[in-house]
């Protein structure tokens, strides 16, 4: 009997994180149904496994959707805009999250995340992790054909979401550096220059930091507002880093009240389209290790406690 071991798993645990975040929208939830499917493969007879990666985005792929129900309870509750959790590229140094940074863009997330768990299922099964559709149907525990409709009425949602041109990496650099500058100086000329004119703002507070509880639409009142709020806080963050946020050039940043910001920027024609700012310090705690130890432990005895716990 061969059973199931760590040397056989570990190949295959990049993939099923991915499929994982893509199902659920959060870091820590990915990593957590990972390492139970790994438990559950760890010592189990293997000799009837034909298909090792199959049948483990099977086991995540049912794990997710258990998790789902919950999920889409926080979801329908949720204070504000919902973001998912960030997924971080250092661009001063080796890759710090995982190999998703470049391949989950906030608008395929929230494009994922108006389908339904099945479709979801289907679509990422089939179009993205390549199963065909009689391993999507056994996943799913229906027919084929129901699971094609479903892949269907989940891609035409999802590829008007995917980007038609990539962006040049040191344009989205040079703009997302001038859209950093003039939004915490509260510049509206260079404002009004990067972004395009139907520009979205999207802020993720989840109701425990201060955050525009609706989308803000338009180049002239997402830069009045940011011209407000540097006004009305006035201090520059302790520290800043220019990172890669599911694909998008950004800036991981420590505020000067001692939290975590991930903010993020979408391109199109050499303009800024979609800003992503994430605020809810419970999506941004396992980015804490990227600031520098010390910053964080001042933080902590500026508040008398981790900068985590403090809401706003």
């Amino acid at each position: 009997m061969s059973q199931g071991s760590a040397a056989d798993f570990e190949p295959h645990r990049p993939a099923l994180r991915g499929l994982a975040y893509r199902m659920l929208g959060t870091v820590s939830d990915a990593e957590d149904v990972v390492q139970e499917a790994y438990l559950r493969w760890h010592g189990m007879d293997t000799d009837d496994i034909d298909n090792p990666r199959a049948y483990l985005s099977t086991v995540v792929s049912r794990l997710c959707l258990d998790r789902w129900k919950e999920a889409r309870h926080q979801r329908e509750t949720y204070v504000g805009p919902w973001l998912p959790e960030p997924v971080v590229q250092d661009n001063n140094g080796p890759d710090a999250i995982s190999d998703l940074a470049h391949d989950v863009s906030f608008a395929l997330m929230l494009a994922l995340e108006r389908l339904s768990p099945l479709e979801r299922a289907a679509f990422l099964l089939h179009d993205v992790f390549d199963m065909d559709f009689r391993e999507v149907a056994l996943t799913l525990d229906r027919s084929e054909s129901a699971c094609r409709q479903l892949a269907k009425r989940a891609r035409h949602h999802v590829q008007a979401a995917r980007p038609r041109f990539a962006a040049d990496p040191d344009q989205g650099a040079r703009l997302a550096e001038a859209f950093f500058n003039a939004s915490r100086s509260g510049d509206t000329q260079t404002l009004l220059a990067v972004l395009a004119e139907h520009v979205v703002l999207h802020t993720d507070g989840g109701g425990i930091r201060s955050a525009a509880l609706r989308l803000i639409y338009g180049a002239d009142r997402i830069s009045r507002f940011f011209a407000g709020l540097a006004r009305k806080k006035g201090q520059p963050p302790r520290w800043s880093r220019p990172v890669t946020i599911n694909g998008l050039p950004g800036f991981l940043t420590l505020e000067a009240d001692g939290m975590l910001q991930a903010t993020s920027v979408a391109l199109h024609d050499g303009r800024i389209t979609n800003i992503y700012v994430i605020r809810n310090p419970n999506k941004l705690d396992h980015l804490a290790h990227l600031v520098p130890e010390s910053l964080m432990n001042a933080s902590k005895s500026d508040n008398g406690r981790f900068p985590h716990e403090s809401p706003e």
